[in-house]
């Protein structure tokens, strides 16, 4: 892929990816959200570029992501910035401190581990896709209770109303996104 603004080059990767239904659920993979097909070097570059632009880096004491495909854009991210890191995993360690978290996303159930996060840190999260925000919200309001600043939230796809809703539901919540999609006829769009 040529280098080229970084907005068109992850736009541009997103037309055509494949779509599969996960019972009612159509669900779209890009190697973003799914890590296949394989991914060009130029597009998690275009976006650990968007992300990196648009954060006041002044204000970020710690990148958090979930487990598993928030974790190309968190090793990025950190790495372009200097910022310490860390994953919220889909299994406990035990360590003391851990809290728990039940999500649901529109097609599956789990539970995630939110580890060494410290009341008082202003903390960006970086996350592949939002969909139905059953994967964001119940992280967000377990570290809003922990006393956590959400200084900012980026995710790199949004497909669906999850944003929109959380942005009416919990407005102090700065969920912002990179490129929005749907799945019309069958097919990525691009919605501007």
């Amino acid at each position: 892929m040529s280098p080229s603004d970084p907005m068109t080059v992850l736009q541009d990767s997103l037309r055509g990816a494949p779509i599969i239904w996960k019972g009612d659920y159509p669900y779209f993979i890009h190697p973003i959200s799914d890590g296949i097909p394989r991914m060009d070097a130029d597009v998690l570059r275009a976006t650990c570029d968007l992300i990196v632009e648009m954060v006041d880096w002044s204000e970020i004491d710690l990148i958090v992501s979930v487990e598993a495909m928030g974790l190309p854009l968190l090793a990025t991210v950190g790495d372009a910035t200097g910022k310490p890191t860390v994953v919220i995993r889909k299994r406990s360690y035990g360590m003391e401190g851990e809290v728990k978290v039940d999500v649901s996303t529109g097609y599956s159930q789990s539970t995630t581990y939110i580890n060494d996060i410290k009341p008082g840190e202003r903390i960006l999260i970086v996350d592949d896709v939002i969909s139905t925000g059953g994967t964001l919200e119940p992280i967000l309001e377990t570290l809003e209770g922990m006393g956590v600043v959400l200084q900012d939230i980026v995710v790199a796809i949004e497909k669906g109303e999850g944003r929109e809703r959380l942005a009416r539901e919990r407005p102090n919540w700065p969920i912002r996104t990179l490129a929005r999609i749907d799945i019309i006829d069958g097919a990525v769009q691009i919605i501007e």
